[in-house]
């Protein structure tokens, strides 16, 4: 019978949920729910120096507003300390470990006597066990580490879902540490139980662990555990192709959240980084499950785009739910100081200005004008208001007084004075979009004004153009 599915997300707290990361958890989530299968969150959290609460809570906020929900978890490595230690002495017991009493300053100068030499830094089993072998009197000043007795013949092999075969002698391998002298069990060890224990059946993480593969592959058949297939995802670089950093740019995925992308778009571009399902490049979360396979991996470096992020922006703030969008612009324009109560309607608003925007911080910036007046631009003033302008608002206003205020009957009685004047429409359209925005550019005029409103609108013109 066939094991069930089950992925695992793995992340160490030591900072924000990463972009790299963030696409494991979407490619090891997306997997588990292809499969029907289950996807485990798992906080490796055993470096305590640099592990801290807030980059817990960092991931944890980075994984709900991806909408990546586990099945499992979170568990915290922190928190199984005595099934490890009890897994370890299993080790020990079973001949498979061994107390290295080894000091720092002995494993140092070994260290650089084999650099020196030429050689692989690498320890030199002085402590392992062997048929035969006399181990020295252990020192009483010196807390042993345990260590992994590795196999010294034969390759380690497996067949990665992305890269595929892939061997490693074991005489490249020396004997991991697998716990401190302090007693504290080390990462690679702790992965392994973990990933034993919680029945992961596919590890899909960054190709930054292929070198820790060999080694946990060995361990978990010395436990007589099951191996799982291991599928390691290539690197991604940035758009000037060097290795990603926080000198592109966000470091955190809520950083993405903050500088104004929608959900849907940063999924969207995940999904497609490194991998592809024929020409598509715009789908959701559901159909993205239904497509996902690793056979469709690049084994080759993904180069993060930019632009493309910022065109699947733009299709998303055009074409989701209007009130999706502005569950989004509020707090937005909460920030600018704009209250939500506040006239005139927002979905009026964005349905006339999400088509102009890639981006939500921009989209509250460009209707801020709705509820408050900007500034005026000196230089679209100075360019659009003449001194026959007013003369043209005044006619205008004239004969739009007694109508209804709708976008149709406003562009009526422009075009009645363009007509009259013998001018072009933006002799009266910019001026009037100066007294009203502050700038020059917007969308019709007629269409600002009818949402804007009779008494804003007056009030604005009169602001610029008091009448005579």
């Amino acid at each position: 019978m066939q094991q069930a599915v089950k992925t695992r997300f793995a992340p160490s707290p030591t900072g924000y949920l990463h972009i790299g990361g963030a696409r494991t958890a979407l490619f090891s989530w997306a997997y588990a729910k292809r499969h029907g299968g289950q996807f485990i969150l798992r906080i490796e959290d055993t470096d305590v120096a640099r592990s801290t609460p807030e980059a817990v809570q960092a991931i944890l906020d980075g994984m709900a507003w991806l909408q990546l929900d586990h099945d499992e978890g979170p568990y915290y490595q922190m928190q199984r300390m005595d099934t490890y230690k009890a897994m370890i002495q299993k080790m020990l017991d079973a001949g498979h470990a061994y107390y290295c009493y080894s000091s720092k300053e002995e494993l140092d100068a070994l260290r650089e006597s084999q650099m020196q030499q030429g050689l692989k830094p690498r320890y030199d089993g002085r402590w392992r066990p062997e048929p035969g072998k006399v181990l020295p009197e252990p020192p009483k000043d010196v807390p042993p580490v345990v260590r992994f007795k590795n196999p010294q013949e034969g390759v380690v092999a497996w067949d990665d879902l992305v890269k595929g075969r892939i061997e490693i002698a074991n005489a490249e391998l020396d004997d991991l540490i697998i716990a401190r002298g302090d007693g504290t069990p080390t990462y690679n060890f702790c992965v392994v139980v973990d990933d034993w224990e919680m029945g992961v059946t596919q590890v899909i993480r960054g190709d930054d662990h292929v070198n820790n593969t060999p080694r946990q592959i060995n361990m978990l058949q010395a436990l007589g555990a099951q191996v799982p297939q291991y599928a390691h995802l290539s690197m991604i670089l940035g758009d000037d192709g060097q290795k990603l950093s926080k000198r592109h740019g966000a470091v955190s995925v809520m950083q993405y959240h903050e500088d104004g992308y929608l959900r849907e778009a940063v999924l969207n571009y995940l999904a497609r980084l490194g991998w592809s399902h024929g020409d598509d490049e715009v789908f959701d979360m559901a159909q993205f499950c239904q497509w996902f396979d690793l056979d469709h991996i690049t084994a080759s470096a993904a180069q993060f785009n930019t632009e493309k992020l910022n065109w699947l922006n733009a299709h998303y703030i055009k074409t989701l739910p209007l009130e999706q969008i502005a569950a989004e612009v509020k707090p937005r324009l909460t920030k600018l100081g704009v209250s939500e109560t506040q006239s005139p309607d927002l979905m009026a608003v964005l349905s006339l200005y999400r088509e102009r925007t890639n981006n939500l911080n921009q989209l509250a910036q460009e209707i801020f004008f709705f509820y408050q007046m900007p500034a005026i631009n000196d230089a679209d003033a100075s360019k659009h208001i003449q001194p026959e302008t007013a003369a043209y608002i005044e006619s205008f206003l004239e004969k739009v007084k007694d109508s209804d205020w709708t976008a149709d009957k406003l562009h009526d009685g422009l075009n009645q004075v363009v007509t009259e004047q013998q001018i072009k429409f933006p002799k009266l359209a910019m001026p009037l979009r100066v007294a009203l925005i502050g700038i020059a550019q917007s969308p019709s005029i007629d269409q600002v004004m009818s949402i804007l409103g009779k008494e804003t609108c007056l009030q604005r013109i009169r602001a610029l153009f008091p009448k005579k």
